[in-house]
């Protein structure tokens, strides 16, 4: 099973502690010195490094200033408690009821690196998928969510952030050009920093099963952070949690993890749109191959707006496929992945 790294922490604990120093070391319990200077009380509990983290010890340093302290022990104890709670969440509660009900077949998950960072890229099917996909690898995964999920009002909103957080879900503004600009910075950050980001290119789930286009901002992600791009295809998620069921049901699902796509060749062209179209395009033809899905050259997005005039009775205005000129594809380097 997969403990979260611990240290011990007292009067006259060592200097900073990094977790891949303590890779196998089960839970251990934490003894929260009385630092009065930030009108703390004694305090025994367990704290969590998640990866990449860092513990520093809380007695104070000679000439720090008390405000400094208090904001890095309120910084470490929210992380603390979504660490804590993410470990709950997958081998306490709602881990085992997947387990359970959807018996989890796994390819390739060898493929995963075990430290630093990577990009899992993946279709999306059901919102299931933000849940099954971790509970299959040791380490953590981060996900971008739509700000929504965080934002609900009442004790059901709090509840969804509550959940959300807890699930390595991070709240992503999509509202305007520069929220979206902020959302791709995060996950560029989080790979640099060593993370497990998960992407889903089509950037919403597929209204019947289909693979569509993906968005740019992936190939964006994958040139600026420069680490693994690790396409991932989930099969029969949405059967287990159909579009609208706030239920699971009983169907067994498959987790594919491919091989590692490298775009080191296109090192230096972050930003060029035409060669982050070619990146996208990639990887979404290895989700394709890996999943065996029917690929859809338009946006999921635009699919289901499609879907919905046609309910309504509306003739849709289907969009025209673009075209590149000979100079434009003559400016991408051999795509093939290596």
């Amino acid at each position: 099973m997969d403990y979260p790294v611990l240290a011990r922490l007292g009067p006259g604990a060592g200097d900073v502690v990094n977790d891949e120093d303590w890779v196998n070391v089960d839970w251990v319990n934490v003894d929260w010195v009385n630092v009065d200077w930030v009108n703390t009380v004694p305090l025994t509990g367990q704290v969590t490094l998640s990866d990449g983290a860092m513990l520093r010890r809380l007695l104070r340093r000679p000439g720090e200033q008390a405000t400094s302290e208090r904001a890095r022990i309120g910084s470490n104890l929210r992380q603390t408690g979504v660490a804590v709670l993410y470990w709950v969440l997958k081998h306490l509660s709602l881990g085992p009821l997947l387990r359970l009900l959807c018996r989890p077949k796994v390819t390739g998950r060898e493929l995963i690196p075990e430290h630093g960072g990577a990009l899992l890229v993946s279709n999306h099917l059901a919102v299931m998928d933000s849940f099954a996909m971790p509970l299959v690898i040791r380490r953590r995964v981060t996900f971008p969510a739509k700000l929504e999920y965080f934002t609900e009002p009442g004790l059901k909103g709090r509840l969804k952030k509550w959940f959300f957080s807890g699930t390595g879900q991070v709240p992503i503004d999509r509202s305007s050009g520069s929220a979206a600009q902020a959302a791709l910075d995060t996950c560029i950050r989080l790979a640099k920093e060593g993370h497990l980001v998960g992407i889903y290119p089509e950037g919403t789930r597929s209204p019947d099963g289909r693979l569509y286009k993906g968005k740019t901002g992936v190939a964006r992600i994958a040139l600026e952070s420069r680490v693994p791009v690790i396409p991932v295809a989930m099969v029969g998620t949405d059967k287990a949690n159909p579009i609208g069921s706030k239920t699971l049901r009983p169907h067994q699902i498959q987790i594919r993890f491919g091989e590692p796509l490298d775009f080191s060749r296109y090192d230096g062209l972050s930003g060029d749109r035409f060669v982050e179209r070619s990146i996208t395009d990639e990887i979404m033809y290895a989700l394709m191959e890996l999943s065996g899905q029917e690929y859809v050259d338009i946006y999921a997005a635009k699919a289901k707006e499609l879907q919905e005039a046609e309910a309504n009775g509306v003739r849709p205005d289907v969009p025209a496929q673009p075209v590149q000129t000979a100079a434009e594809v003559a400016r991408i380097p051999d795509s093939k992945a290596s």
